[in-house]
């Protein structure tokens, strides 16, 4: 991530705590909020992405329909296109095929929203996805996950005994393993498998590998478009000080 600092934000930098980088080896502090001066010259400021945010009156009238798909109450955009799903729109057809993804992977599991909410920041903290994190804690934290755990995560620390800290089970532990795997490990674990079906059955795991997979194709787009979080709001995740 770009960090041009200002005085404000070197001001900030300095006075963020310094915390034990567990399982990472290093080093790692909350970054300062980014300025809207610090964006690259290609960042539109209506979209804070590289393309400009899609107007509805732009569209077709198929487009018209996607975008009405989107931009309802109960979606999270209801007030308008943001984020990701604004890129998407550039292309209606391909943001249509992944609202249903996303209300399946989402919203319409056995997993309750505390356990979709610990995927998605499992998925976020293991390829350091800064504005997913950022986006995704306080839902976390208002889903019912507890503390202790949002910051096992947030850390990566190596993962306790099951029922060493409050809420933290077989369930939880066997979320947050086969995220770390699937992402990061040439494969998953024969025996992290074997937990992910005992536990969630066979159209659990695959709905839980869904999840990830959804988060993983937001964080690309997120990359590509190089899409910013709100100047001045507050960026949650963790970085190495050797990356800045």
């Amino acid at each position: 991530m770009r960090f041009q600092m200002t005085v404000r934000s070197l001001a900030l930098f300095i006075t963020c705590m310094t915390l034990a980088g567990g399982a990472l080896g290093q080093n790692l502090v909350i970054p300062p909020p980014i300025e809207a001066d610090q964006f690259a010259a290609d960042i539109h400021l209506d979209s804070l992405a590289r393309l400009p945010a899609v107007q509805r009156d732009d569209l077709d009238a198929r487009g018209q329909e996607v975008f009405d798909l989107w931009v309802q109450p109960g979606t999270g955009y209801g007030t308008g296109l943001r984020g990701p799903i604004g890129m998407w729109m550039h292309s209606p057809e391909l943001a249509a095929a992944m609202f249903d993804v996303r209300q399946r992977v989402r919203y319409e599991t056995e997993k309750d929203q505390r356990l979709t909410e610990l995927t998605i920041i499992a998925t976020a903290r293991e390829i350091s996805n800064q504005y997913e994190w950022s986006a995704h804690e306080g839902p976390a934290r208002v889903a019912g996950l507890e503390e202790q755990i949002i910051d096992l995560v947030k850390y990566r620390r190596p993962l306790p005994a099951i029922d060493s800290m409050p809420g933290f089970g077989e369930t939880e532990r066997t979320i947050i393993q086969f995220a770390r795997e699937v992402v990061s490990e040439e494969k998953v674990s024969s025996s992290t498998f074997a937990d992910a079906v005992r536990i969630f059955g066979r159209e659990g795991t695959m709905d839980l590998v869904g999840l990830i997979g959804y988060y993983n194709f937001v964080a690309i787009t997120l990359k590509a478009f190089d899409l910013q979080r709100p100047p001045g709001s507050e960026l949650l995740l963790p970085i190495s000080t050797a990356t800045q």
